[in-house]
């Protein structure tokens, strides 16, 4: 995958979550895991445009792990709405591929850049 199609992806994705977010119900449970789901859903096309725009390889590295686990949270956050049953469960597992896949990429993008 070249890495503009993975920011590019990612930025879908992060769209994505801003949409499910306002789709979330205004109770006090699912708006503060909607806030988390928002902030680390969002944060993985961020790390890796940073990342894009490192100054090294080490910088690089670091960015697109940020990313990983940004993209690990969010599994986690969409997880638990899932299992709660707060929110549309087929926007809810759409995104959660979504996730697992970035979360993969960026995993093995990351071995291949340490040369493991």
């Amino acid at each position: 995958m070249k890495k503009d199609e993975l920011k590019y992806r990612s930025y879908r994705f992060a769209l994505e979550i801003i949409r499910m977010r306002s789709l979330l119900p205004k109770d006090k449970t699912a708006e503060v895991i909607g806030d988390q789901l928002l902030r680390s859903g969002t944060s993985i096309g961020a790390n890796i445009v940073e990342a894009q725009s490192g100054s090294s390889k080490k910088d690089f590295t670091n960015f697109y792990s940020y990313a990983l686990k940004s993209a690990n949270e969010t599994k986690f956050w969409l997880c638990l709405l899932r299992d709660s049953g707060v929110g549309d469960k087929s926007l809810i597992e759409k995104l959660l591929g979504e996730a697992v896949e970035l979360a993969n990429i960026l995993g093995r993008s990351i071995l291949t850049m340490k040369g493991k």
